[in-house]
């Protein structure tokens, strides 16, 4: 006789949670890995006149030694111009130099005219702004 008894429908919360949690650790993820050269920690140099710049294409890493790091890749100076040289829309992209505060400046310009060898005109230093 069960068979004949209207069952009453239930809604199953628990599995639903369980979902709607994978679904924000999924979306934390992406949100995470789609922010773009989160940074190595350098001491930049510190400026008074230091203003905000439009987001940049490319930022190229300038470490105390004078090695050279973009995207996560170590580079050499030719390998830098030839990087930036492949770029597809040379003329709009903006260069950032983040560059430890110790850093020569002749490896500054180094890296400046690589940029310039590869016809990347909108270069930009990164700085702390001075308290």
């Amino acid at each position: 006789m069960r068979y004949l008894e209207v069952r009453k429908g239930r809604i199953e919360i628990i599995p639903m949670i369980d979902i709607m949690l994978f679904l924000l650790v999924f979306f934390i993820m992406i949100t995470l890995r789609m922010i773009p050269a989160t940074g190595i920690a350098s001491q930049l140099p510190q400026s008074s006149t230091a203003q905000d710049l439009p987001h940049p294409k490319i930022v190229v890493t300038l470490f105390a030694d004078g090695a050279i790091e973009t995207d996560g890749q170590k580079l050499t100076i030719d390998d830098l111009t030839t990087k930036l040289a492949s770029e597809p829309d040379r003329e709009h992209a903006a260069v950032t130099i983040a560059g430890a505060g110790t850093t020569t400046l002749q490896n500054l310009l180094a890296v400046m005219d690589a940029c310039r060898k590869a016809g990347i005109v909108q270069v930009g230093l990164a700085a702390k702004e001075a308290k």
